[in-house]
C-alpha cells in the first residue's frame, strides 16, 4: 500500500481486536499495512487468543500483549478458558451479551498498559463490541477509532431503517418496505436482527447497543474496511448523516498478500491447495463454500447442503469448522475426486484467490465479502446472522457480483431445499446471470487492487487520517505539557 511521507508523525499505533477470529484477522492486515509505513504497532489480546495473533505476525515488527480475561466471565455462564466467541457454545445472544460485556473488567489492566507503553500510542484502533476502550482513551488523551468491520452500506440502511420506523412498524417481519432516502432499495424487519427490533429498553440487547452507539458516536472516528469505488452513496451518506467521520481504508485482506511458495518440511503445502491445483491443471471449475465460525446450521439444513451441492454436479471445496456438524452417511466417497470436505483452519484468500475457484457460497460475513470481491470470485449468498441480510442484499442487488440462495417460504431467513441451491450454484458457475455477475466482480477486483496503490483513494485516505489524527495529538500533548 506504499509508503508515507516520513514528516507524518506517528509512531505508535494499538491495535485491539474483539475476541473473534472474524473481527481479528482484519486487524491483522491493518497492522501489516501500518508496519509497511514504519510505524510501530501494538496488538492487545488475551493469553488463548495470544497464539493466532502472534503466529499471523509472525516476522513483523509488531509487539503482542496480553491482558488478564476476567475471571469473573468464568463463575458466569461461559465455561472456564472460553476466551473467544470462537468457543462459546452457542453464538444466542443472552450469552454473547455476557461475554462482550465481561470484556470491560479488563479495562483497569488496559490502562495500566497505557500508561507504560513506548513511545507514547498515538492513537487507537479498537473494537465496537469494546465499548469501554473509549472510556480509557479519553482519561488518558489518547484519540480511538472505533471499527466494526461493516459496510457503509449496511450502516446507512440501519440508520434509515431506524429513522424511518421499520424496524417498529405494523407490516409483517417478512413484508418489504422502500427506504425513503433510497428508494431502489427495499427491506424487511428479517433483514434485522431481532435484538435491533426489540424496544426494551431493559433487555440485554438493548443496553449493550446503546453502550457501543453511544461510544461510536463520542469517538475520534470510525475505521472502514472498505474502499470509496464500492460504495461511493453510501460512504457520503454516513459522513453527511452519522458521526463521527467514517475513514475508507481498504480493502485490508490485500495487505501484504502474495501467493504462497510452499518448501516442503514445515512449510508443506496443504491437501487443499494441492486438490486446487490438480482441478487446475484439469481445467476445472471449483465452488468454494464457507459459512464462517459462527453460524449455527440445523442438521436437516446442513443434509440439503450436501444434498444440493452433490446433486449439482459441480466441483466444489466445502470448508466445515464445527466438529459437531455431521455429513449424510456416504457423502464423501460419493462426491471423492469432485467435491472434498476439509474440517480446518484455512486461508482463505488463498483459496478464493486460486485461478480454480469460480465461485462461492457464503455466509456473506464482510469480511468474506470483500475477499471475494477482491479475488474477482462471484457470490452465492447465504446470510446467517447479524448484518449479513444486508451484505447479501448489497451483493446481489446493489453491486450485483452475485445471486441470492431462495427459501422455500421466500423469507429472508428460510430454509433452502437442496433444489434451491442446485439452481442457484448452477446458475452461479455456468449461467447467464453467472456470467454478468463474474464480469460485475471482476471490474470491481480491479477497482479494489487500485484503491490501495499510492495515491489512490484508500492510501490517500490512511494517510490524511494519519496527519490529522497525529498532528492534532501532538498539539494537544504540548498544549497539556505546557499547561502543567
Amino acid at each position: 500500500m506504499g509508503s508515507i511521507p516520513s514528516d507524518v508523525p506517528c509512531s505508535h499505533v494499538l491495535l485491539f481486536p474483539f475476541m473473534s477470529k472474524g473481527h481479528t484477522i482484519p486487524l491483522l492486515h491493518l497492522a501489516q499495512i501500518l508496519l509497511r509505513r514504519s510505524i510501530s504497532v501494538t496488538v492487545v489480546t488475551t493469553a488463548a487468543n495470544r497464539p493466532f495473533i502472534s503466529e499471523s505476525l509472525n516476522g513483523t515488527a509488531a509487539s503482542v500483549v496480553t491482558l488478564p480475561f476476567p475471571a469473573a466471565a468464568a463463575a458466569a455462564n461461559i465455561p472456564s478458558g472460553v476466551e473467544s466467541t470462537d468457543k462459546l457454545p452457542s453464538m444466542t445472544m443472552p450469552l454473547f451479551y455476557e461475554f462482550a460485556t465481561a470484556t470491560s473488567a479488563m479495562q483497569p489492566h488496559f490502562e495500566q498498559l497505557l500508561e507504560t507503553l513506548t513511545p507514547r500510542v498515538s492513537f487507537m484502533v479498537t473494537d465496537g463490541f469494546l465499548w469501554w476502550t473509549l472510556h480509557s482513551a479519553k482519561k488518558l488523551g489518547i484519540p480511538r477509532y472505533v471499527y466494526f468491520g461493516m459496510s457503509c452500506y449496511s450502516v446507512t440502511l440501519s440508520i434509515e431503517a431506524m429513522r424511518s420506523g421499520i424496524l417498529g412498524g405494523p407490516q409483517p417481519d417478512h413484508e418489504l418496505v422502500a427506504l425513503t432516502g433510497f428508494p431502489w432499495i427495499r427491506l424487511c424487519k428479517e433483514d434485522f436482527d431481532f435484538d435491533m427490533r426489540n424496544p426494551d429498553p431493559n433487555s440485554p440487547g438493548f443496553v449493550f447497543n446503546m453502550k457501543t452507539l453511544s461510544s461510536t458516536r463520542d469517538s475520534y472516528g470510525m475505521l472502514v474496511n472498505s474502499f470509496y469505488e464500492l460504495e461511493p452513496t453510501f460512504v457520503d451518506y454516513v459522513n453527511a448523516e452519522s458521526s463521527p467521520k467514517s475513514w475508507c481504508v481498504g480493502p485490508f485482506c490485500l495487505a501484504e498478500w502474495k501467493p504462497k511458495v510452499y518448501e516442503g518440511g514445515v512449510n508443506v503445502k496443504p491437501t487443499w491447495v494441492t486438490w486446487l491445483d490438480e482441478k487446475l491443471e484439469e481445467k476445472g471449475r471449483v465452488l468454494y463454500v464457507a459459512f464462517g465460525s459462527q453460524a449455527e446450521i440445523s442438521r436437516e439444513q446442513l443434509q440439503e447442503i450436501a444434498m444440493g451441492l452433490e446433486e449439482s454436479k459441480v466441483s466444489f471445496l466445502w470448508v466445515i469448522r464445527k466438529d459437531e456438524w455431521g455429513l449424510p452417511d456416504g457423502f464423501e466417497e460419493r462426491v471423492k475426486g469432485r467435491g472434498m470436505v476439509i474440517r480446518e483452519w484455512v486461508d482463505q484468500r488463498e483459496i478464493l484467490m486460486h485461478e480454480s475457484v469460480e465461485g462461492f457460497v457464503s455466509h456473506c460475513g464482510w469480511n468474506s465479502v470483500l475477499e471475494s470481491v477482491c479475488a474477482g470470485v462471484p457470490i452465492v449468498a447465504w446470510p446467517m446472522m447479524a448484518e449479513q441480510f444486508l451484505n447479501a442484499r448489497m451483493v446481489e442487488e446493489e453491486v450485483k457480483v452475485g445471486l441470492r440462495v431462495e427459501t422455500c417460504d421466500g423469507s429472508v431467513r428460510g430454509f433452502v431445499k437442496r433444489e434451491r441451491l442446485k439452481k442457484t450454484v448452477k446458475e452461479v458457475m455456468e449461467g447467464e446471470k453467472g456470467k454478468k455477475a463474474r464480469e460485475k466482480v471482476r471490474e470491481l477486483a480491479d477497482m479494489a487492487h487500485k484503491a490501495v496503490e499510492e495515491g489512490a483513494s484508500s492510501w490517500s485516505t490512511l494517510n490524511l487520517l494519519l496527519n490529522e489524527t497525529c498532528a492534532s495529538h501532538k498539539k494537544e500533548i504540548k498544549v497539556v505539557e505546557c499547561n502543567d
